[in-house]
């Protein structure tokens, strides 16, 4: 609420266009009531919403707030903006922290969250420097209300832990904490960068489109061979393995066996012509069409559909026209801007760094006999929705592979 409210006022004064998310994961009994604050909320200060609603499914052993916090990201990570900001802040960030080093986490899951990271959306967290308690003094003074999840009470949870037990005792005999646990994850930000500019470095003379030279990793030192597959694991969108996960990856590919085949975070990691490549088994080609649902589930997962205004594909342009989810099959071609060419689909996805494997399985919405929208990539031009015009928002989730990837993102 403090983020939504500094924001709308931000947006006056530097002319921003400015949307809200809500992703409904149907978790709590309350989780209804939270998305008609959130949708009274936007509608009161004039701010665009979309609410993204969750089937979730236990896969894997996995908790369910673990598969819901990947969920979540993945639409975030998706939205079509320029920015999105998330209101995490100091206190998060010293929690997180704590929590990586308790897993024995190395420089960059200590780095804990960025303030920003570059893409299409960026990722901002412009309260990351400020404590809960400045936070809590700026609603106190600009009369907002808000909501606690009761699920912040749950002792069961690890990061509750740290919050309600922990974090008051080391803040107690520690002062400036959390800032100066903030301010150590800065430092781990630097260290983590030169380890990814090493490992891009290392891996430059032997790394092509088909994937990463096999004998690299023999001939580099242990330190800098963990490095570079743990780069590149992570450049492929794989989260990285445990630490003996990643020595027993080495040893396997340091072979000398042709045939090497692991799998990893659901992912096929082999190689071929003595190369190391990532990829996830091909789903079969699909066409389906769409009747209206919130959600379609598809081979490689799930496309939702959100109600807005003035954000994505214009409502009307959809009314009465057959609207068909598809599969890729090559030579596509849109256009996002007035002030850009069409541009092929393929080329597009290889500069959102789309993996080839995360292709596959995207679909692509058609109106009629024309490629109307992207999903993560864009609008058609003739498609889009004008400023305060009805709206859908669509957001693929690539069940295959539902995880967050950002070791910081939390309720």
């Amino acid at each position: 609420m403090v983020l939504l409210d500094a924001l709308v006022l931000c947006a006056t004064s530097h002319s921003l266009r400015l949307s809200a998310i809500h992703v409904h994961h149907g978790i709590s009994s309350n989780a209804d009531a939270w998305a008609s604050f959130c949708a009274e909320q936007c509608a009161s200060r004039g701010v665009a919403f979309a609410e993204y609603r969750l089937d979730l499914e236990r896969e894997g052993g996995q908790s369910l707030e673990a598969i819901a916090r990947g969920a979540r990201y993945r639409i975030l990570t998706a939205a079509d903006a320029d920015v999105v900001a998330l209101a995490h802040h100091a206190d998060d960030q010293a929690e997180t922290l704590l929590l990586q080093l308790l897993r024995g986490a190395g420089p960059r899951g200590v780095s804990a969250m960025p303030a920003y990271r570059d893409g299409r959306p960026a990722l901002l967290r412009p309260l990351l420097g400020l404590p809960r308690s400045a936070l809590t003094a700026y609603a106190k003074s600009r009369d907002l209300a808000w909501i606690e999840d009761e699920s912040n009470a749950d002792p069961r949870h690890k990061r509750n832990a740290l919050r309600n037990e922990i974090s008051p005792r080391i803040a107690a005999h520690f002062a400036g904490y959390p800032t100066t646990l903030a301010r150590a994850a800065a430092h781990q930000v630097e260290a983590s960068i030169l380890l990814d500019e090493l490992a891009a470095s290392d891996a430059a003379p032997a790394l092509d489109e088909h994937g990463l030279e096999r004998g690299l990793l023999v001939r580099l030192s242990p330190p800098r061979a963990r490095n570079v597959l743990r780069w590149f694991l992570r450049r492929e969108g794989l989260r990285a393995p445990s630490e003996a996960r990643l020595a027993e990856m080495l040893r396997q590919l340091g072979g000398a066996g042709a045939r090497t085949r692991m799998t990893h975070d659901g992912a096929d990691i082999g190689c071929h012509r003595g190369r190391v490549i990532v990829h996830l088994p091909a789903t079969d080609a699909f066409s389906r069409r769409w009747q209206g649902e919130a959600e379609v589930r598809l081979p490689g997962g799930v496309l939702a559909f959100a109600h807005s205004e003035g954000s994505g594909i214009a409502a009307a342009k959809l009314d009465g026209a057959i609207v068909t989810l598809r599969s890729r099959v090559g030579g596509e071609r849109i256009r996002l801007a007035s002030n850009r060419p069409r541009r092929s689909v393929k080329k597009l996805l290889q500069d959102a760094k789309v993996s080839q494997w995360q292709r596959l399985a995207l679909p692509l919405v058609w109106c009629d006999d024309r490629l109307a929208a992207i999903p993560g990539i864009g609008v058609d031009l003739a498609f889009q929705a004008a400023d305060g015009e009805p709206s859908w928002r669509v957001c693929w989730r690539d069940l295959r592979r539902e995880v967050a990837t950002d070791s910081g993102e939390n309720a």
